[in-house]
């Protein structure tokens, strides 16, 4: 083995090499391909102050980096940019020279080592957690403790998610020594701590360190779903639906599900009768939980007092008022047990204007009442009057989908972040809290860009630094006259038309009747809140379902044609992402939202298979449930297109991280692609699973859904899902069986659950496993095996052990099921002196998967005081981003990394992109190293040597 003196010698002789680079032909092809893939992670904390208030960090969440700024007043001079994981979210400065933040999509915190000043910077370790991180605090002893949440899943949780466990809480906070990590690759947790609630986000400390509070995200409401099953026919007056049983044409409505709450007694729909026996879970609705920071290790409190109930629906930010120690907690309450969208005669009990309330709860530590305290932001608003144009005065004054916080040091002012508003409002807690505050558009702040997403309070200067979303930048605020006196831009790689039509997702202040809801209201930063809606509209007439269909279209029951119609009384449907809708043809479960009545419909890319023209019916949203006045113009319409079928799925976490199938996975596989066993379709006849694109089209795989309709065994003609998400909908266990043969077996009540909606269009199905004992895979009583798909007992119940065996091994395959990009995108590693044989496993796994094409890897070190970037070309090679230095091996990066003793942290980059994240940010042609020795900005691309 050569000496740490050869080692230099090495590296020296390659880093002052003067060849002709190989660099800008190796990447080329990169260059040609896109280089930017569009996750829309939802921000936390993405600002944050060093404690000498010198330092401003700042997530630039696109490109990946943590942003340093010298704090002046009135002013921000930019000191260094530190590339961390992809898609940053949450940051957190333990000193003015070490900072950690979270990176979402890499499962990943990067612990940041900075100069004195904040000139230099670099990743000194990488902490591997569960999926999807989001946010971070520190606390405890000495306040070294790191506190951060994700979900309870994960290729690097060591911990089994129990996917198919009843009961089992969804959220982890993982915990860290910061002065102990550990000798592991990914650190040593102190420990992991699960709490009863769904995927956690926000996080807040007591100012003496003590206490923790951690929040659910999609936190429910008490909500929860009769399948259609259970729900007797003929309407009210036969204790079935609420009606009206027709539209107002006269058709009738197709027989559906039924969204009931529980209030505290019984489960009751919205005429207030009880529907007890037809639910077999309890949803407890434990939102925010209290941990005990000192504790050794530290530990969630024990009974009443460690949780509170009722705090909101989504549940987005908290901060803790330093003087009365209460929590405010920023969030939205959903209304979905009303029914119905629209105007006309049901307008009396339609959502229309009036779907969500933005609110700030107060949490009261201690067992004194109240303990949740609910606090609506806009009171003003006037629900019973609809639908006035925007702007207006009652508008004007909303303050919706409130985020991030900041509470000044005596406690008595609270600054708001109104992502769906454009401003930041500004309250005083004693009136918050005794509910006495009125809502006034002289107490907001306009900030420039849109997008108010993360907020720090600078007090000694007067000043409020904000981050907006919508444009990448940091407004500064003078705190005195409430008036923006800079906005200062980060380097932003998304392409214009995602900053152009992004904020036709959020602004509900031009979006909306009241100025207070939006499509992220519900399509929570373009994914999903969890919840069943039942959106149908009475006064609509009946519409012509155009297809495409697949399957024979009879009802099995009935043996009558299935009507190919859409009628406007869906009844309930869950809220569907709105990720990953290229190449997926009409929207809504049922594709109602179609260019297919427009144009003769012709794959890949027209009528039917149009996702533009679907996308484009999305108009009547605005006015019939946001309450608009009139359609939002029909440029702004292409804008919101253009960006949100961009906007895609994120790696599979329940997959392996080398892409391959364990053996049950692979098993049930088998049976997705081949498992005929009695001449019906195979799973994929329907759900097509295509992840190499549409042969002869440049578009992406169909994930499951293809884009056509089928009998389901429901009412209504329903669209193929696609199955990307499935692992996201665990938690709803416990499912009343229906009284005539179908899903037979395990009607027990199956206690506390964490989610409230399930799978199938309507959420009703609480697991997979159920799903598929169902009578479109079973035989059952009164009709014969053609039916069946599982091994079961002929003519019988679907409860042999060998159909049961198959069910499993098909619903942990779906769990793991292909998504747009590869479960080793956004992982990460990092390469250090004393952990080379824990991170050389890893980094194989890394080129291994490169080489394979699921993503593009990139390295980035540091070399005299600056920043330098790799791209691994293939065939064990690296190319730097210096025109001057040859391509590297693999072994030979390794071994300078560790010779130099400068951590190299390696990233899987979605493929295209590696070139633009490794050796050219602004993708101007010339690399970043040779910029940053020209004098030139490799963040501009008007800037070149």
């Amino acid at each position: 083995m050569k000496s740490p003196f050869a080692l230099r010698r090495v590296a020296g002789g390659l880093l002052s090499a003067a060849t002709s680079s190989l660099v800008l032909a190796a990447s080329a092809p990169a260059l040609a391909a896109s280089s930017y893939t569009l996750f829309e992670s939802g921000q936390v904390r993405p600002l944050a102050l060093s404690p000498s208030g010198n330092l401003l960090f700042a997530l630039n969440t696109p490109d990946g980096r943590l942003e340093v700024f010298r704090v002046h007043h009135g002013a921000l001079v930019h000191r260094s940019s530190i590339p961390v994981g992809l898609d940053p979210v949450a940051v957190a400065a333990r000193s003015d020279t070490e900072v950690w933040v979270v990176n979402h999509l890499s499962d990943s915190v990067s612990v940041v080592g900075l100069s004195p000043g904040g000139y230099v910077g670099r990743v000194e370790r990488t902490l591997l957690v569960g999926d999807e991180p989001r946010d971070i605090v520190f606390a405890g002893p000495g306040r070294r403790r790191a506190f951060i949440t994700a979900a309870h899943r994960g290729q690097n949780n060591p911990n089994d998610p129990e996917l198919t466990t009843p009961g089992v809480g969804r959220a982890d906070v993982w915990v860290f020594d910061a002065n102990h990590l550990g000798s592991s690759l990914g650190g040593e947790p102190l420990a992991i701590l699960t709490l009863f609630t769904d995927t956690p986000r926000a996080l807040a400390a007591t100012p003496d360190g003590a206490r923790v509070y951690a929040a659910g995200f999609h936190s429910g409401n008490r909500s929860t779903v009769v399948t259609e099953l259970l729900v007797p026919d003929g309407g009210a007056a036969n204790g079935g639906s609420p009606g009206p049983m027709t539209n107002a044409f006269g058709d009738p409505a197709p027989e559906v599900s039924l969204i009931v709450k529980f209030d505290g007694a019984h489960w009751v729909d919205e005429l207030g009768r009880t529907w007890d026996d037809t639910v077999r879970l309890s949803l407890p609705d434990k939102d925010v939980f209290a941990i005990n920071a000192m504790a050794n290790p530290p530990r969630p409190i024990a009974g009443p007092s460690g949780h509170f109930t009722g705090v909101g629906t989504i549940l987005f930010n908290m901060v803790v008022n330093p003087v009365n120690g209460k929590v405010y907690v920023s969030n939205t309450d959903a209304r979905n047990e009303q029914r119905f969208e629209g105007p006309g005669v049901f307008a009396g009990q339609s959502l229309r204007g009036h779907l969500h309330e933005s609110r700030i709860t107060v949490l009261r530590p201690g067992n004194a009442p109240p303990r949740v305290a609910p606090r609506h932001l806009n009171k003003h608003i006037d629900y019973s009057v609809c639908c006035a144009p925007t702007p207006n005065a009652e508008s004007e004054a909303s303050l919706a989908q409130p985020v991030d916080m900041a509470v000044t040091s005596d406690g008595a002012t609270l600054y708001v972040a109104a992502l769906g508003s454009s401003k930041v409002g500004v309250l005083g807690t004693a009136a918050l809290e005794s509910d006495t505050f009125v809502p006034d558009a002289s107490d907001h702040i306009e900030v420039s860009g849109g997008g108010p997403s993360g907020l720090a309070l600078d007090e000694a200067r007067g000043q409020l630094f904000v981050l907006t979303r919508f444009d990448n930048s940091i407004s500064i605020v003078d705190t005195a006259t409430r008036t923006e006196t800079a906005h200062v831009a980060m380097y932003s790689p998304e392409p214009p038309s995602v900053a152009l039509g992004r904020r036709f997702l959020y602004d509900a202040r031009t979006s909306s009747a009241h100025g207070d809801s939006s499509c992220a209201s519900c399509h929570i930063f373009g994914d999903f809140d969890s919840l069943g809606w039942d959106l149908g509209n009475p006064d609509e007439p009946v519409t012509t379902n155009p297809g495409p269909f697949v399957g024979p279209l009879l009802n099995l029951f009935t043996q009558q044609p299935m009507p190919r119609e859409f009628h406007p009384m869906k009844g309930p449907t869950t809220t569907q992402s709105l990720r990953g809708m290229a190449n997926h043809g009409p929207m809504h479960w049922r594709g109602d939202r179609t260019g297919g009545n427009d144009a003769p419909t012709a794959q890949p890319d027209s009528g039917s298979f149009d996702e533009r023209a679907a996308f484009m019916k999305f108009q009547a949203g605005f006015t019939d449930l946001l309450g608009r006045s009139g359609p939002i113009p029909a440029a702004s319409m292409e804008a919101f297109a253009d960006f949100i079928l961009q906007v895609t799925y994120p790696p599979n976490p329940i997959r392996r991280l080398d892409n391959a199938l364990t053996p049950d996975q692979q098993a049930g596989r088998d049976t997705f692609m081949s498992g005929n066993l009695d001449g019906t379709a195979i799973c994929n006849g329907c759900h097509v699973l295509d992840p190499e694109g549409n042969p002869g089209v440049d578009k992406p795989g169909f994930f499951g859904a293809n884009g056509n309709m089928t009998f389901d065994f429901q009412p209504q003609l329903i669209k193929t899902p696609h199955l990307r998400n499935m692992y996201q909908k665990v938690g709803m266990f416990g499912m009343a069986a229906p009284l005539f043969g179908i899903l037979p077996g395990d009607n027990d009540h199956k206690g506390d659950q964490v989610r409230g909606f399930g799978f199938l269009h309507d959420g009703s199905f609480d697991t997979l496993f159920r799903f598929f004992r169902g009578m479109g895979f079973s035989p059952f009583t009164g009709f014969t095996n053609q039916f069946g798909t599982f091994p079961d007992n002929p003519n019988g119940l679907p409860d042999s052990p060998a159909g049961d065996a198959v069910r499993r091994q098909l619903e942990s395959f779906l769990l793991a099921f292909d998504s747009n990009v590869a479960p080793i995108v956004g992982q990460q590693v990092t390469l250090a002196y004393g952990n080379q044989a824990a991170a050389d496993p890893r980094i194989d796994l890394l080129i291994a998967r490169a080489d394979a094409g699921e993503c593009d890897l990139v390295a980035k070190s540091h070399l005299t005081l600056q920043e330098i970037g790799f791209l691994h070309t293939g065939a064990g090679q690296f190319v730097a981003d210096r025109m001057a230095l040859p391509p590297i091996p693999d072994a030979v990066l390794r071994q300078i990394a560790l010779a130099t003793g400068r951590p190299l942290t390696y990233t899987c980059t979605p493929p295209g992109s590696g070139y633009r994240i490794g050796l050219d940010r602004d993708e101007d042609g010339f690399l970043d190293g040779d910029e940053r020795s020209a004098g030139s900005d490799p963040a501009d691309p008007a800037d070149t040597p």
